[in-house]
């Protein structure tokens, strides 16, 4: 059985903590700081741990907040090395000994959040030293949020910085909807501050960067699908397969949703050129069971066709209305005249982020954001 999340934080991390910071300072009251962090520390879930332990350092840190980033910095390990792909990777047991690294580090960074809005310069260099042993993409938020100006202008700074671990939290740290981090209002209503950090980061050499601005800009699709749209269009044309990795996934959930703008930046704007059938395995299909799908293309065109299939799945409701849900389905290139004929097993098992109910289900094809044939069953309980 895996063990549970919260335990990412437990004695062993507090008393690491206490360690390397009286190393640091050595005025440091070790004992009073592990008392406090640790004290009813099982009965807590994770995020209340790590407050727990935030509140712990806000009570024996120096009061003076230049001298406590000062004990940070000096408590911590080395940065996180990384592999041949520019992705981070573990420390070696030497290195986790030498200084603070791991799920502590999101406390600290919580503590910088509390005492360093006085003097946000001094907190964001403090937040560049965390963010290259655990993100800080969660510390950033509330001083692009309280401060916007000084620290997008530090952002600015830092897309030239040598980390990648740096870089990252440029784009990481700045995306309007990053899931489990305070919601950026300003940015979700106007992402504009932000995407000359993106353009310069989008071409990095380091696929962990990369990945970042792809979610960024996906974040962004949610709000404002045509400026990704039109992002996609002015930087596709003669993009490196990196470039183009990135573009793909960057626009993924709008070319699921069959965004017509997006998909005539890829050049899938054309309908079908042809016949599309579809055809299920059983009319009646019981929850928990599999339902195949038959597709037929039939091609009318003297060209090639390069096609996005997706199909959506109408979901009974428990109030008998219906819920779509768009699944991928194949990403192709149908010849002149060609017929082809694909098949596909969807799964009617119950899953935690969707509850099934008995009744009528309609299935829809798509392709290149169209519909072209449904089909329906019966889910029986």
């Amino acid at each position: 059985m895996a063990e549970p999340f919260k335990n990412l934080i437990n004695p062993g991390t507090v008393a690491e903590a206490g360690r390397h910071l009286q190393r640091a300072w050595p005025a440091f009251d070790r004992r009073r700081f592990e008392s406090l962090a640790g004290t009813g520390l099982e009965t807590l879930e994770f995020k209340a741990r790590a407050m727990q332990l935030a509140d712990a350092l806000d009570a024996t840190l120096p009061t003076d907040f230049a001298r406590a980033a000062e004990v940070i910095e000096a408590s911590l390990a080395l940065p996180l090395p990384l592999d041949a792909l520019g992705e981070p990777v573990a420390l070696g047991e030497a290195e986790r000994e030498a200084g603070l690294s791991g799920w502590a580090l999101w406390s600290l960074g919580e503590f910088v959040v509390r005492r360093g809005m006085i003097d946000v310069p001094r907190a964001l260099r403090c937040l560049h030293a965390l963010t290259q042993r655990f993100s800080a993409e969660f510390a950033i938020r509330p001083f692009i949020a309280q401060h916007p100006q000084p620290t997008l202008a530090t952002l600015t700074q830092w897309v030239h910085d040598p980390s990648v671990h740096v870089r990252r939290l440029v784009s990481e740290g700045s995306r309007p909807r990053l899931p489990w981090g305070q919601r950026l209002q300003l940015l979700v209503r106007n992402p504009a501050p932000t995407l000359p950090l993106l353009r310069a980061l989008q071409d990095d050499p380091s696929a962990y960067v990369r990945r970042s601005v792809a979610n960024h800009l996906n974040d962004i699709a949610k709000d404002h699908p045509e400026l990704v749209a039109q992002w996609v269009h002015d930087h596709r044309l003669g993009a490196s397969a990196q470039r183009s990795a990135l573009l793909r996934h960057a626009s993924r959930t709008l070319i699921k949703q069959g965004h017509g703008p997006t998909l005539a930046a890829w050049g899938l704007g054309q309908p079908l050129r042809g016949q599309a059938e579809l055809a299920l395995s059983a009319s009646r299909v019981a929850i928990g069971d599999t339902l195949g799908l038959h597709v037929t293309l039939r091609s009318a065109s003297a060209h090639p066709q390069t096609l996005v299939m997706d199909y959506v799945v109408h979901h009974v409701r428990a109030n008998g209305s219906a819920s779509p849900k768009v699944f991928k389905g194949w990403n192709l290139t149908l010849d002149a005249r060609e017929t082809r004929v694909l098949d596909k097993r969807h799964s009617l098992r119950p899953v935690t982020t969707r509850t099934l109910y008995p009744g009528t289900h309609r299935i829809e094809l798509r392709i290149n954001g169209k519909k072209v044939a449904d089909a329906a069953f019966e889910l029986q309980g």
